[in-house]
């Protein structure tokens, strides 16, 4: 039956039907997602280019209490990652008081992660790390440090304000499983940006 033919029901479907193989939102937030990788990416090649070219580059982190707590931040953003996959799950399951359960534990992990980089910060801060200035060495230190922390922490930030009221949403009906999972995908992307972080700002700069 030709398109032309087909009843005026039919018809509609076929003309409101995604061109794409994944629904609009999901594919939004991929677009996003690949968009916003290949700006870390810039940001963390400019880093290591500037590190290597500068002979004075400070190694300022100890392993107590600066590594420590940056294993600690690791570790919390990966649960918070696999607590928003069961709230996922259960969104998927139609268990809704369970995937709000653990959303919101999800968003918690994401203030806890948030509290201890500020805190970070301000250690560095007092020890006198600014934006061009450092008492350690090349002056670009302190200010892609802040950046590359700083770009990652505002997308943490995003994230829990998002889910927080995706979560809200979802209570009151105006949001569904999908959205669940399409902010999911957002979040499991700023734990993988993390993976690269922590090596590449913190582990290489561990004081000898």
């Amino acid at each position: 039956m030709s398109e032309a033919n087909l009843p005026l029901g039919a018809h509609a479907g076929f003309m409101e039907a995604s061109p794409f193989a994944i629904p609009s939102k999901k594919l939004v937030m991929w677009l996003f997602i690949i968009s916003d990788a290949v700006t870390f990416s810039a940001i963390l090649f400019a880093y290591g280019y500037l590190r290597n070219a500068s002979p004075n580059w400070p190694q300022p982190f100890k392993f107590s209490p600066s590594i420590v707590n940056v294993i600690l931040m690791t570790f919390i953003l990966v649960t918070s990652s696999l607590t928003m996959l069961i709230a996922t799950r259960a969104a998927k399951s139609a268990d809704k008081a369970r995937a709000l359960r653990w959303t919101f534990i999800t968003v918690a992990g994401g203030v806890l992660f948030a509290l201890l980089h500020i805190r970070e910060w301000s250690g560095l801060i007092k020890e006198g790390v600014k934006l061009f200035e450092n008492p350690w060495g090349s002056p670009m230190f302190g200010a892609t440090f802040f950046a590359i922390t700083g770009l990652h922490l505002t997308h943490v930030l995003g994230g829990v304000i998002a889910l927080t009221v995706v979560a809200l949403g979802y209570k009151r009906d105006r949001y569904n499983a999908d959205d669940i999972e399409i902010w999911s995908l957002y979040w499991h992307f700023v734990d993988l940006v993390w993976m690269f972080v922590v090596p590449m700002v913190y582990l290489m700069n561990v004081a000898r």
